[in-house]
């Protein structure tokens, strides 16, 4: 493997990384500490779109886990600032939660389900047929399909619950019209959060616990990449992907000394 830069400056996923089903995971706390002393940017990053980063940053907080909001990136600011360069204050239709309705207002979107620009399609734990027909009929009258992250389930306490891919699969099959993805694994999500702490690939880590999402994300965006194996991804999967991380490690807590 070819020599790499110093690592400057980290992006790290959050639900299996940081935190596991709400509890913290064995050296996140110590990971954070001393990425905030050491003046490094970073970032934790979500492809959930449900929370705000205020929102996020009150739960992490109350898991010991001390994150300033500028250092909160999700899948709805990623989808905000794609909107906002395509097409300035446009006009969505949006089926989701307060994460991304309120990145779409903070960009000066209007919020419509007449002749909108754009379906945006985000989390929620309340998806309703009334809501997907809505959208099925604006896709189908000319809107533009945009989702929010590809993740067809999400973590629960009680199992898997479906997510924003699995519906937009659904859209997608009522429509005959395929979305674009703004979250991981696209790299876009990964570019536009390095922007925002004017960071550069080359010299910046993204470390995650899935080979289809975050170190795919990562080796697009040109970073290098850590797998942590306690989240989704098992040992034994690695060798079922054509591409591999920068290297595979227990847990967070093997890289508090390489901050």
């Amino acid at each position: 493997m070819a020599d790499r830069k110093p690592i400057e400056s980290w992006l790290t996923d959050m639900d299996g990384v940081l935190i596991h089903e709400g509890v913290p995971i064995p050296g996140a706390d110590a990971f954070i500490k001393k990425l905030r002393e050491s003046g490094k940017p970073f970032l934790v990053l979500t492809n959930n779109s449900i929370y705000t980063p205020r929102d996020l940053q009150a739960r992490l907080n109350r898991m010991g886990l001390d994150v300033p909001i500028e250092n909160i990136w999700t899948s709805a600011l990623a989808t905000a600032q794609f909107l906002d360069d395509q097409r300035p204050g446009g006009s969505a239709y949006v089926i989701g939660e307060a994460g991304l309705t309120t990145a779409l207002h903070d960009i000066g979107y209007i919020l419509t389900d007449h002749d909108p620009d754009y379906v945006v399609l985000g989390e929620t734990r309340t998806y309703s047929f009334e809501a997907m027909t809505k959208a099925v009929r604006l896709i189908n009258g000319g809107a533009r399909f945009i989702c929010t992250n590809p993740d067809e389930t999400g973590p629960s306490t009680e199992g898997p619950l479906p997510a924003t891919g699995a519906v937009a699969a659904l859209i997608t099959k009522a429509t005959g019209k395929k979305p674009y993805f703004a979250g991981k694994p696209n790299p876009l999500m990964m570019r536009t959060g390095l922007n925002a702490i004017g960071a550069h690939s080359e010299t910046s880590a993204m470390i995650g616990d899935r080979m289809d999402t975050d170190v795919l994300a990562g080796i697009e965006a040109g970073m290098q990449t850590f797998l942590v194996l306690t989240g989704l991804t098992r040992p034994e999967q690695v060798e079922n992907f054509p591409y591999r991380p920068s290297k595979i490690l227990d847990s967070i807590a093997d890289l508090v000394e390489r901050v």
